[in-house]
């Protein structure tokens, strides 16, 4: 975890075979940049009634259901945070704001990838229904700096809403 040196510099690929599968190399594992803004990402379904008509339920806030996994916890674990929030940037960091993809097989893996993340969380089913179809969204505002700071935060909220995704079996593969 060391800054780079002589010793690191010449066992440089043993080291990494050894520790970079576990652990990310870098200082932040200590000293972590606190997130900038505040993030929601949430999910609403689509699902099929026992009459095969579709029933749309509300928005379920994701973010909100692993930041109440981890308060209170001695020895709290962000994966699912991580995970949420990793899959998230992926997808809008791969599609333009009209969910076009930029970047050809990134952009389809990244939409896959959050797909089957939400799609962990939330299970086959609704409610007693199957789930046909998701639609993802986040809201995000930016933390205002400490009073004492002269700089302006934006007081806005950014929200993003993606389309509709058909839900297949296929989509649960190995879940």
């Amino acid at each position: 975890m060391a800054p780079t040196n002589a010793v690191s510099l010449k066992h440089r690929a043993r080291i990494d075979a050894y520790v970079r599968p576990e652990f990310g190399q870098d200082w932040r594992l200590f000293a972590p940049n606190p997130q900038q803004r505040n993030e929601a990402v949430g999910v609403r379904l689509r699902s099929a009634g026992e009459n095969g008509a579709p029933a749309l339920s509300g928005w379920v806030n994701l973010t909100a259901e692993d930041v109440e996994t981890i308060r209170g916890s001695l020895a709290p674990s962000h994966a699912h945070q991580n995970m949420l929030r990793r899959a998230w940037d992926g997808y809008v960091n791969s599609h333009s704001l009209k969910d076009h993809p930029r970047s050809g097989p990134l952009s389809e893996l990244s939409r896959t990838y959050l797909k089957r993340v939400v799609l962990q969380r939330i299970g086959r089913e609704w409610q007693g229904r199957r789930i046909v179809a998701i639609q993802v969204a986040g809201r995000f505002t930016d933390v205002p700096p400490p009073s004492w700071h002269q700089e302006k935060a934006p007081d806005t909220t950014a929200y993003r809403m993606l389309p509709w995704w058909p839900v297949t079996d296929q989509d649960y593969r190995e879940l």
